[in-house]
């Protein structure tokens, strides 16, 4: 089983790679400029993955289905909450107070989409995987609210500024909250395939199109810059701390072992990818975050399998 998780967690996060490498070569080659970026990762914010929230919410989702919908939202919403305060401690090493935050953003928001998908429909039974498939679903509704949300005010953050409530409502967090009323009042099925699939058509553009973004902005960052210290904390707190710590509480609490296997994926998922969508959005200066996206993604090659197993034969 060790050796299975393995494979299938290594093929999935190599698929990353290879689309991460073409956005790299593109920028080496002169093809993708700074300025088209800038558009590209506009492009990200603002349509493709608002549509593909949209698409996926009324396609998957319904509340008479699942009654107990709430839980998963929460849960993501504690995850985060819990790689925040993890990521905090770790932050006492950093220095400099935007490097801190980077870092905590790193810790606290991981890959909670593209990965688990594909992991769920190859290591679970496939009795089992519809289930996972929603119940990642509706994970990633708390997730979206909050790097969308909580995620963008911490990275662009300025002591000097007062807080803006816009700052909350991207447009990514406005498509999860349209979805949400747009089921619950009944429309959901009565959207017609004309506009429906043209919408999915650009929704399935969102994540090719940020991992470009990811890949393209390390193309932009001098190998030299790169923190031995910093990007050693990322991956023991991130990719080693927070599975342990999870897998321990979720083996005590006793939860069920499909939830607890979801619990443990997500807290050994590498960094988000849409971190670096945001940082390119809204203009930041890249302090850690794409080198701790990519030297995450390498790690975890490693690491997402060996606590998965763990987990797997712990837990029967």
């Amino acid at each position: 089983m060790f050796f299975e998780s393995f494979k299938v967690t290594g093929l999935a996060i190599g698929q990353i790679i290879i689309l991460g490498a073409i956005g790299y070569a593109l920028v080496k080659a002169n093809i993708l400029k700074e300025e088209n970026l800038n558009f590209l990762s506009r492009l990200v914010v603002v349509v493709t993955l608002p549509a593909l929230i949209f698409c996926q919410l009324i396609k998957d989702f319904s509340f008479d289905a699942y009654p107990y919908w709430w839980f998963f939202p929460v849960l993501s919403i504690v995850i985060t909450g819990f790689g925040l305060f993890i990521g905090r401690i770790f932050s006492l090493f950093i220095k400099g107070e935007q490097a801190k935050i980077q870092f905590m953003s790193l810790i606290g928001f991981q890959n909670a989409g593209y990965i688990p998908l594909v992991l769920a429909g190859a290591i679970l039974p496939e009795a089992m995987v519809g289930t996972m498939l929603v119940y990642i679903f509706l994970f990633m509704l708390g997730f979206n609210l909050a790097v969308w949300s909580l995620g963008v005010y911490m990275l662009t953050f300025e002591k000097s500024r007062k807080f803006d409530m816009a700052s909350l409502f991207s447009p990514p967090v406005i498509a999860t909250l349209f979805s949400l009323v747009f089921i619950y009042l009944g429309f959901a099925k009565s959207v017609p395939d004309v506009l429906f699939r043209p919408l999915k058509m650009v929704g399935e553009c969102t994540v090719p199109m940020a991992i470009f973004v990811v890949s393209a902005n390390l193309a932009y960052v001098k190998l030299k810059n790169i923190s031995i210290k910093n990007m050693s904390l990322v991956i023991v707190a991130k990719l080693i701390v927070l599975p342990l710590v999870g897998m321990l509480l979720v083996l005590k609490l006793g939860m069920p072992q499909l939830i607890g296997t979801l619990i443990i994926m997500q807290l050994a998922m590498p960094p988000a990818t849409s971190l670096s969508v945001i940082i390119r959005h809204y203009k930041k200066k890249d302090l850690l975050i794409s080198h701790g996206i990519f030297f995450g993604h390498m790690v975890s090659l490693l690491a997402t399998p060996i606590f998965l197993s763990l987990y797997f034969v712990l837990s029967r």
